[in-house]
């Protein structure tokens, strides 16, 4: 386990009050083992699960623990995932903790999976964003990619990617890729939004590496997308902006022949995963 997911952990469960669980402490004796396992009440794609384990045995390392499958498999309502065993009291106040990490990331892989299915074959490509949960951004990330997605950048220093406000504040896209050009790295990669076929054009002129349509309709991103491709067939497009996770919507966006569809529903609105830990 990474050392950052190592501390996270222990301060979700220093947070829970996990070692000190006045409940548990209270109603169950010290010297009493059990046995559980780990179940999803859903169908999806699992991720999150070496976490889970790692949170049982980052409070007690006395729980012995098998995984029945792995992350990144698809799972069906009823499956089990992983059997507990145990000192009965360290198993009860791990579970909230280990079901959190799971459920969050599940969810987030069982939404990326639906999203690149919806594309079926087509070249488009599933993105994130960096619009993760403080703290969560590696596991998240990583969910994503369990589900068939892909990373975008992972912090502001991994690429160029000028944005509306830099725009305004360097006094248009020209003369921010200009003052890009000076400072970033020769092999790092610029990109800029744009709204406007305006804005695309100016970007194409500039000689971007990678231009990305925001908050476009599809009719807009279909005249976007053939310019470049006319003008600047190396050129890289991406779709982003308020896209959300419908499918039909998804379909109609990958048709128009971006290279990838951005989405931050990804991270910050999958719905949590069903999963529960049961006592045998």
């Amino acid at each position: 386990m990474h050392e950052v997911s190592v501390d996270l952990i222990k301060q979700a469960l220093e947070e829970d009050g996990a070692f000190a669980d006045i409940t548990t402490l209270s109603t169950v004796p010290a010297d009493q083992c059990s046995m559980g396992s780990i179940v999803t009440r859903q169908t999806g794609v699992i991720a999150g699960l070496a976490v889970a384990a790692e949170t049982f045995h980052i409070l007690d390392e006395r729980i012995s623990i098998e995984l029945l499958v792995q992350d990144g498999a698809s799972v069906q309502a009823g499956d089990e995932l992983l059997r507990l065993q145990g000192p009965a009291r360290s198993l009860l106040s791990a579970e909230r903790v280990a079901l959190n990490f799971l459920g969050r990331l599940s969810g987030i892989a069982t939404i990326t999976a639906h999203c690149v299915r919806a594309l079926g074959g087509k070249q488009t490509r599933i993105l994130d964003t960096r619009k993760t949960t403080p703290g969560l951004r590696s596991l998240e990330k990583m969910a994503v990619q369990l589900g068939g997605g892909q990373n975008h950048r992972f912090g502001l220093s991994d690429g160029v990617l000028i944005k509306d406000n830099h725009i305004k504040a360097a006094g248009g896209i020209t003369q921010a890729v200009v003052a890009a050009r000076r400072i970033a790295p020769p092999l790092l990669k610029i990109e800029v939004e744009c709204e406007t076929l305006t804005e695309v054009r100016e970007s194409i002129e500039c000689g971007v590496d990678v231009v990305l349509l925001d908050n476009m309709t599809v009719e807009s991103m279909c005249e976007a997308v053939e310019l470049i491709r006319q003008r600047a067939p190396h050129m890289l497009i991406e779709a982003s902006g308020s896209i959300g996770t419908n499918t039909d919507r998804l379909v109609a966006i990958a048709a128009t022949g971006v290279d990838f569809i951005s989405l931050g529903a990804l991270t910050h609105s999958a719905p949590n995963f069903d999963v529960s830990l049961e006592f045998v």
